[in-house]
C-alpha cells in the first residue's frame, strides 16, 4: 500500500451502503479525510496485516475475533450503522483496549415514533378499515362508522422500553393529555419521572393501558416475554403496537389475541422478513401491517453519515464520540437483535 497520511477506515456497512448513509457532499468529505478500504464483512480477517494494522475505524459492525482485533493496534472505534448492537465480537477486549463501539440507531427514533402515532390513530379510529370499506362501496356514514372508535386524548398509554425511541414517542404523544406509564427495568424511576412519564411494572402497563407501544430491544433476558398470558391480561379492545423487534413477542400468541377480537394491533416487524406470502398475518383482521419501513427514510439514513463524520472528527482530535450512542459494558453483551436484511 502506497504511503498515505490520511487515517484508514474499513468500510463494511451491510446491510447499508456508503451511498445510502452519506450524501454526495458527505461522501466526498469522507474520502477526502480518510483512506477507505471496502471489505466483505464476513472476511475482515482476510485483509492484509498492513490494512488491519493501520485501521483506525470500522464503518459497520462485522464479526471480529480476538485474533483479528490483535492485528488492529490502531483501532479506535466500531461505528455500527445498522442500528442494533450485535453480539458478534469480544466486547471485553474492546473495552479493555478503550475501543469505542457506537451506534447511529437514534436517527430512527423520530420517524418510528411518528409512524407509531399513525398506527395508534388508525387503530383508534378505524382509518384503514374504513378507507377499504369506502373503496369497496360498503362504507358506514357518520356515527355508524365510529361504533368502535375511541380517542387517544385523555387515554391511558403504556410504553415498553424507554430508550431513544421511547423518548421520541413521549414527545409526539405529550399533546394528547394522556397518562403515560413506562416499563423499562434498565432505567431508574427518577429518570422516567424526569421525562414526564410514570414508572410502572409490566403488569401495570399491560392491564391499565388503552394503547401499548413496544419499543424494547431484544436481549438475552426478554425473548418472547410478551406471550399469550400477557395479551390475555390486556384490556379488551386495547391496541398493541410493535415497533422494535419481533423477537420480544410470541408472534403466534399475538395473532391469536387479535384473531379472537380481544385486542387490535399493528406491527412494523416480523419473526421472518420478508414475511412469507402465505403467512397468516397478511390476512388477519384487526391488524395493521407495515413492511419494516417505519424508520427507513432517506433523511434518517443520511443523518447517519453526518453523525459518523462528526464522531470520527472528534476522535481524530483525541476526544470521545458524542453524536452516536456508545455501547455500555454492562449491557451490550446482552443484546440479541438480528441484523436487518433489508433497508
Amino acid at each position: 500500500m502506497a504511503y498515505d497520511e490520511r487515517p484508514l477506515a474499513i468500510s463494511a456497512p451491510e446491510p447499508r451502503t456508503l451511498d445510502l448513509i452519506f450524501s454526495d457532499e458527505a461522501r466526498k468529505l469522507l474520502h477526502a479525510r480518510y483512506q477507505i478500504v471496502e471489505a466483505d464483512p464476513d472476511n475482515i480477517a482476510e485483509l492484509s496485516d498492513e490494512v488491519l494494522g493501520k485501521a483506525r475505524y470500522i464503518i459497520g459492525q462485522p464479526p471480529l475475533s480476538a485474533g483479528t482485533l490483535a492485528r488492529m493496534p490502531e483501532l479506535r472505534c466500531v461505528l455500527n450503522v445498522e442500528s442494533n448492537l450485535i453480539n458478534n465480537m469480544p466486547y471485553e477486549i474492546l473495552f479493555q483496549r478503550g475501543i469505542h463501539v457506537v451506534t447511529t440507531g437514534q436517527v430512527f427514533a423520530e420517524p418510528v415514533a411518528e409512524i407509531g402515532l399513525g398506527f395508534a390513530l388508525s387503530l383508534a379510529r378505524g382509518i384503514v378499515d374504513q378507507d377499504l370499506a369506502f373503496r369497496e362501496g360498503r362504507e358506514l356514514w357518520g356515527g355508524e362508522g365510529n361504533a368502535r372508535s375511541r380517542l387517544i386524548a385523555g387515554s391511558e398509554i403504556g410504553i415498553i422500553g424507554f430508550g431513544d425511541l421511547g423518548r421520541a414517542l413521549r414527545r409526539v404523544l405529550c399533546g394528547f393529555r394522556a397518562t403515560i406509564r413506562v416499563f423499562d427495568p434498565w432505567l431508574p424511576r427518577s429518570m422516567l419521572e424526569e421525562n414526564g412519564v410514570q414508572a410502572a411494572s409490566l403488569k401495570e402497563v399491560l392491564t391499565e393501558s388503552d394503547f401499548i407501544f413496544v419499543v424494547a430491544a431484544v436481549t438475552s433476558e426478554n425473548k418472547h416475554f410478551l406471550n399469550a398470558e400477557a395479551f390475555a391480561s390486556m384490556r379488551p379492545g386495547s391496541a398493541f403496537i410493535l415497533l422494535s423487534r419481533a423477537d420480544v413477542v410470541d408472534f403466534d400468541a399475538l395473532m391469536a389475541a387479535v384473531a379472537s377480537g380481544h385486542i387490535v394491533a399493528a406491527s412494523d416487524v416480523y419473526p421472518e422478513e420478508p414475511l412469507p406470502l402465505d403467512h397468516g398475518a397478511r390476512v388477519l383482521n384487526g391488524f395493521i401491517r407495515s413492511a419494516h419501513r417505519a424508520g427507513a427514510l432517506d433523511s434518517a439514513f443520511k443523518k447517519m453519515g453526518d453523525m459518523v463524520l462528526e464522531d470520527m472528527d472528534l476522535m481524530d482530535r483525541g476526544l470521545p464520540p458524542m453524536r452516536c450512542k456508545r455501547a455500555e459494558r454492562e449491557t451490550v453483551s446482552r443484546m440479541r437483535s438480528k441484523g436487518v436484511k433489508i433497508n
